[in-house]
């Protein structure tokens, strides 16, 4: 008796397609200044975000656990979604969805690419 074997399982509910992801304008930027926002509920910084020609975009971001020091964040390069509508948070216009990833233990590491990539350049 044969067994069939299916190598490629069908997709969970809610999956993305190729269409949605190439939706996603997902850019290379260079933090260029980095404050405490205390007005947040839980603990953020203000970044500001060069992405070269797009020009300056601003978002809050949950790095204080992660980051304690903003300074290391200087000129750091990281990946951002820059076609989302800008979101409201506790009176501060967040333009950009900075790129991290979420471990189990609350902290989260940015997302970054290596030097050589300049501010702007497309991600996919």
């Amino acid at each position: 008796m044969t067994e069939t074997v299916t190598t490629h399982p069908g997709l969970p509910p809610g999956s993305a397609t190729i269409d949605d992801f190439n939706k996603l304008d997902i850019r290379v930027g260079r933090i260029v200044d980095v404050v405490p926002f205390p007005a947040a509920r839980r603990p953020a910084y203000q970044l500001t975000i060069d992405f070269g020609p797009l020009g300056l975009r601003r978002s809050s971001a949950q790095l204080p656990p992660t980051y304690p020091d903003p300074t290391v964040l200087d000129g750091r390069l990281v990946i951002g979604v820059v076609n989302f509508p800008p979101r409201r948070i506790a009176g501060f216009e967040s333009q950009v969805l900075v790129l991290g990833a979420l471990p189990a233990d609350g902290r989260i590491p940015l997302l970054s690419v290596d030097e050589g990539a300049l501010p702007g350049d497309s991600i996919g």
